[in-house]
């Protein structure tokens, strides 16, 4: 197994990035090595300060960076040197499992779907988050991101690439799968909530149990929320300042902890022909440790086959 890490990517790379494969090198199997993709000139130092053998690592050198502030399609495309393309590159041609990055995540979606494509039956992949859920456990988040807007066909899309998700890797049998509305009862919300939820509840292909309002995202009502990327960013958005406010006054609380992002890694681009994770941009070197233990189980579940079979009819 090759785990491919983009070392150039986010506000405290390089360094932020080696620390954390090295923090999740400790993790690995026998047979589970981390590729390390960028600059290989600004590793070394880090390593030896560490007192890490270099070999452990596998290194792929390149000299060109995607900033954070880029045109994503642009940069792919006038950068084919730059850590995110090269590892792009790597994945489609096999020779890296999975590809992770905490760099400019508009780029990272569009690496993915021009590399290793969309999965035939799929109209467009999608970011998910994890929830934290009031009495333990976790739950899920999708869109939160990548698709601002959306027609009922595609979330009911995303309803079967998060019951996957949660089966595989929450390892949640049959999991329940709500639509996020302004209401509970059938009829509520805008035009595309009111498309979305018949279609819903015809459907064979995951558990759906209805709708759930924005006081439920933490509750155990459901466990993968469907809505679009707009909502679900927002939504995203605000749940990670919960855990810096109760910082800034200085609280102390077990649930409000697991807001914390660090502990979750990144966000899966669901729905394309290889695991891809996105990492937050201000990633330490806990969540990078965290965004690669992720792309290992997205590997080791065999999620995108199974995402595979799902669409094949």
């Amino acid at each position: 197994m090759k785990i491919g890490l983009d070392i150039m990517g986010g506000d405290y790379a390089p360094k932020a990035i080696v620390l954390g494969a090295i923090a999740a090198h400790q993790s690995l199997n026998a047979g589970e090595h981390i590729v390390l993709i960028g600059d290989t000139e600004q590793i070394k130092p880090i390593l030896a300060e560490e007192g890490f053998n270099p070999d452990h690592f596998e290194y792929v050198h390149t000299d060109e960076v995607i900033g954070m502030g880029e045109h994503p399609t642009k940069a792919i495309v006038q950068k084919p040197n730059s850590s995110i393309a090269v590892g792009f590159n790597l994945l489609k041609e096999g020779k890296i499992d999975s590809f992770a990055s905490a760099g400019n995540s508009g780029a990272m979606l569009v690496g993915a779907v021009f590399s290793v494509k969309t999965i035939p039956g799929i109209i467009r992949p999608c970011l998910c988050s994890i929830l934290p859920k009031l009495k333990g456990g976790t739950g899920l988040l999708l869109d939160v991101g990548a698709n601002s807007d959306c027609k009922p066909d595609i979330l009911l899309q995303f309803g079967v690439l998060g019951s996957l998700y949660a089966e595989n890797l929450f390892k949640i049998d049959n999991p329940r799968v709500a639509l996020m509305n302004i209401g509970e009862e059938d009829e509520k919300g805008n035009m595309l909530s009111m498309a979305t939820f018949p279609l819903m509840k015809e459907t064979d292909r995951f558990n759906f149990v209805g709708n759930v309002e924005g006081r439920d995202l933490f509750n155990d009502k459901s466990d993968v929320i469907v809505c679009d990327g707009f909502t679900g960013n927002v939504m995203l958005k605000l749940a990670e300042s919960f855990y810096v406010i109760t910082i800034k006054k200085g609280l102390k609380d077990e649930f409000f902890d697991r807001f914390n992002y660090e502990q979750y890694g990144g966000s899966p681009v669901l729905g394309v022909n290889a695991p891809v994770v996105i990492g937050h941009g201000i990633s330490s070197p806990l969540a990078v440790k965290n965004m690669v233990l992720q792309s290992r189980e997205m590997i080791t579940t065999g999620l995108v086959e199974k995402i595979r079979v799902a669409f094949k009819n």
